[in-house]
């Protein structure tokens, strides 16, 4: 092939590594979060269902703003929208900020318990059970009592609605704990439970529900995120509450983008199925040792810690990239991968200490079902992406080191900014 050719042939494939870093390069700079009104700063709900005769009781833990968000009144002369039910509003830096009206609570707090209980839904034996309200109480999120189990759950709502000595908070530092009382003629072995609210808050789909049903001991645990807008099946089954954490940890890593462009990476560095299996085994190791280890705390409490951890994580990314271009051996990537993995894994325990406490249920029972569910992402992304690339160096020899390029440098650029990201914020927490 002449040279002039061979720079006719290379021009589209460069064209194409630019549009791929440029389409990166956006998708990172528009992730940052959204502003809103209301802030979804707690963002986990948790329901203990108890089976009593006559009837099923229901412990609710859920943050104030899904109750209230979407309530506010029509505005005023100055465009200032009337408070929502429960809330004042207050203008700081030109912008509403809405508090919890503790006074308004603790007068008539049977209307934010109606507003619960009308949002739930609960069917049995092919009929909706319809719901009288009980206790409810209010925490400020800083100082709430632990609602693991069924036992702190009635602790919780034990006392008065908002006591006097909590200070007022924002709304969206506000969790409320309520009881829900639903008259049945007979036990059921399986219902399904679903909600109505709304409220249109950025983060609302990733809010961690937790369904602990009391009529096996010790409860089965039920894991689902989001909303709950469509019916969730709630049976006495051990494997169907497993693999709602199953399909949990399968959601995280493919949903995590650093850990998914890491394990692309990994792919992508790999010259033989030999050499893949080594990494990925190395990287399972070491993500499952950290995982547990940190999901029980065995990690350092300081501020500093969890962006140490994150600006790890990045750049891992970038230099399991590096050694994919690099072509570094597989038996010493295969030792690195399992100290990246350590990273990895601390990062996933994270996210499950916000699902589970430590003194919840079935505890080995969810962490291994939600390590299994890491594992089974991770297979994913291997079985999509090693036989695309194996076909490309087959029957494209040339072809193969242009797509190992534009694979592995949109991944450099994109860990390198979340490196710098997330440096600035570790060096805030110093």
């Amino acid at each position: 092939m002449s040279r002039t050719a061979r720079r006719g042939a290379q021009r589209p494939a460069a064209l194409s590594l630019l549009v791929v870093v440029l389409i990166l390069a956006a998708l990172a700079w528009i992730s940052a979060p959204a502003a809103a009104h209301f802030l979804l700063n707690v963002n986990i709900r948790v329901v203990h269902v108890v089976h009593e005769q006559g009837r099923m009781r229901l412990l609710v833990r859920l943050p104030m703003p899904y109750l209230v968000a979407d309530k506010l009144g029509p505005e005023n002369a100055e465009g200032v929208r009337a408070p929502a039910p429960y809330t004042t509003n207050r203008i700081e830096d030109g912008e509403p900020v809405h508090y919890l009206d503790a006074e308004a609570l603790r007068r008539a707090p049977g209307g934010l318990a109606r507003i619960l209980a009308d949002s739930l839904v609960l069917e049995a034996a092919g009929s909706t059970l319809r719901a009288r309200t009980g206790r409810i109480r209010a925490y400020p999120a800083r100082i709430q009592p632990p609602f693991a189990s069924l036992e702190e759950a009635e602790a919780a709502l034990a006392g008065p609605v908002y006591a006097e000595g909590f200070e007022v908070t924002y709304v969206g530092d506000t969790v409320v704990d309520a009881e829900l009382i639903f008259p049945t003629r007979r036990r059921h072995t399986e219902y399904t439970l679903r909600s109505t609210l709304d409220p249109g808050l950025p983060g609302q789909d990733e809010t961690a529900n937790l369904i602990l049903d009391h009529a096996t001991d010790p409860p089965l645990i039920f894991r689902i995120r989001g909303l709950i807008a469509k019916p969730v099946t709630v049976s006495r089954s051990v494997l169907e509450a497993a693999w709602t954490f199953i399909v949990e940890g399968v959601r995280h890593i493919l949903e995590g983008l650093d850990h998914v462009l890491f394990v692309v990476c990994l792919v992508l560095g790999a010259t033989a199925l030999g050499s893949l299996a080594w990494r990925v085994t190395g990287f399972t190791l070491g993500h499952s040792v950290t995982l547990t280890l940190g999901f029980f705390g065995y990690y350092p409490s300081g501020a500093w810690f969890v962006p140490l951890v994150e600006t790890g994580i990045a750049l891992s990314i970038v230099y399991a990239a590096v050694a994919a271009l690099t072509s570094v051996g597989h038996r010493l990537t295969t030792g690195v991968t399992a100290l990246l993995g350590l990273l990895h894994g601390l990062g996933f325990s994270f996210v499950l200490r916000e699902i589970l406490k430590l003194d919840s249920p079935n505890l080995w029972q969810s962490l291994l079902a939600f390590n299994l569910g890491i594992e089974a992402g991770q297979l994913l992304i291997v079985l999509v992406l090693w036989p695309l690339l194996f076909l490309v160096a087959k029957r494209l020899p040339r072809g193969a080191v242009v797509v190992r390029w534009a694979i592995a440098l949109p991944c450099i650029l994109v860990a390198a900014i979340w490196t710098g990201e997330r440096a600035v914020q570790l060096i805030s927490t110093l």
